[in-house]
């Protein structure tokens, strides 16, 4: 079994990595260190979190550490190469792109940036282009338990902590069926464990 350790506090990108962690059933020890922390620049300069330290080899980045889990370990993936798997990479993609952008631009003109370089006001195109973006995943998603039909999959780790991540900044009210599905995976076990 590989020897795993996460750095990064759960009210981040970190969570992403734990959910996936707990979904997977995989051993692992958590250091909820902040950015930036000595502990994080010890194994990572650039400071950043998430970061798993793997067999001691730190891979950083929430979506190449969720990648490499789900391949190394075949869960939650589909195989590489085929048309489920480009499927679920675009959605992926995508939602880094029309949710996690807007969210995280959001935090930087918040509270990320110095006060001097923040631009309050671009935050409310960025909920109107969220709201466009998330009814449309909401049509995409239909009546599917999973972006992927009846399997958990990858994208909906990275959704499903995006969205609560909307609630939390105040992000328009979801469309009811990305709402329903928020309440699905926020009632999942490894996401329980996760958030504990």
């Amino acid at each position: 079994m590989p020897d795993y350790t996460l750095y990064g506090t759960p009210r981040s990108r970190a969570f992403r990595v734990l959910w996936m962690l707990h979904e997977l059933e995989l051993p692992f020890n958590h250091h909820p260190e902040p950015p930036q922390s000595a502990a994080v620049r010890a194994v990572h300069p650039g400071g950043k979190i998430p970061v798993l330290v793997a067999d001691g080899t730190p891979i950083s980045d929430s979506s190449a550490i969720l990648t490499y889990l789900v391949d190394r370990h075949g869960g939650l993936t589909h195989p590489a190469g085929t048309l489920d798997r480009a499927r679920q990479d675009a959605l992926h993609f995508r939602i880094l792109d029309e949710i996690d952008a807007l969210l995280w631009t959001a935090a930087r003109h918040s509270f990320v940036l110095p006060e001097a370089e923040r631009v309050p006001a671009i935050k409310d195109s960025l909920k109107t282009e969220f709201t466009r973006n998330a009814a449309r995943l909401a049509d995409d998603l239909g009546a599917a338990p999973f972006l992927m039909g009846d399997t958990l999959s990858l994208p909906d780790i990275v959704l499903g902590h995006c969205l609560g991540w909307a609630k939390l900044a105040k992000f328009p009210a979801l469309p009811d069926p990305l709402d329903a599905y928020l309440a699905r995976m926020r009632a999942r076990p490894a996401y329980a464990r996760a958030a504990a």
